[in-house]
């Protein structure tokens, strides 16, 4: 399979908690600089996530609902990287074509309205469409390796899209840093949620490299034991 190498980029609290407020009064700057140091020049966030800090807050309401119905994609923009977002039924609405300043590249499931799509194009959003009823990941990560030129991705959650990575198998590293705090709020999303296979296995890993930050956070890099 030609995708990029996916890295898995979150910070927690000690109880494994990925809520933003919380894990900004327990910890610094350091994600950021770790995230840098890991050479991932794009970056892939999940929908939630993508409606809480980027997206404009009511939501994206096609007139017509015919969906697209098959895979494709438009690049609407040449880059060197892009902030990918996973929307699967095309619901955000997006107040630019940049996020962080970098192209905004959506990625949509074949549910998604060809309304959609088309806003996106004339928005100058790029995007790709693929999966019937969810949006296939492995294929969606092969287009982004071929039709966008992207070697290198970051996933820096939530937690149910980490899962998603998780469960398909197309996490190449483990970047986990863990603050010095803790939540301990119930029903807080930990750092890897939403996977209803009860039964599945755990993923063994391999620690890689350990770092420790003066504010008491923890850098852990592993690989998984294929």
């Amino acid at each position: 399979m030609n995708r990029p190498y996916i890295v898995c980029h979150m910070i927690s609290s000690v109880d494994g908690r990925i809520d933003c407020a919380m894990v900004d009064k327990i910890s610094g700057d350091e994600y950021y600089a770790a995230l840098k140091q890991l050479d991932c020049p794009s970056t892939l966030t999940g929908r939630v996530t993508m409606e809480h800090y980027s997206a404009e807050k009511e939501p994206f309401r096609p007139s017509h609902p015919e969906t697209a119905g098959k895979a494709s994609f438009h690049k609407a923009i040449e880059a060197e990287a892009y902030t990918v977002a996973i929307d699967t039924r095309g619901k955000l609405r997006w107040p630019s074509a940049e996020i962080d300043g970098l192209p905004l590249l959506c990625i949509t499931s074949e549910n998604a309205t060809q309304e959609y799509l088309d806003r996106l194009r004339e928005q100058g959003v790029s995007y790709v469409c693929v999966g019937n009823g969810c949006i296939d990941l492995p294929k969606a990560m092969e287009m982004l390796h071929e039709h966008f030129g992207i070697e290198r991705l970051a996933v820096v959650g939530g937690g149910h899209i980490n899962g998603a990575f998780l469960e398909a198998g197309l996490i190449d590293e483990f970047s986990m840093m863990v603050a010095p705090g803790i939540d301990g709020r119930e029903g807080q999303t930990a750092v890897f949620d939403g996977i209803a296979d009860l039964n599945r296995q755990p993923m063994a890993l391999r620690l890689e490299s350990c770092q420790r930050f003066e504010n008491g956070t923890v850098w852990l890099r592993y690989t998984p034991v294929r």
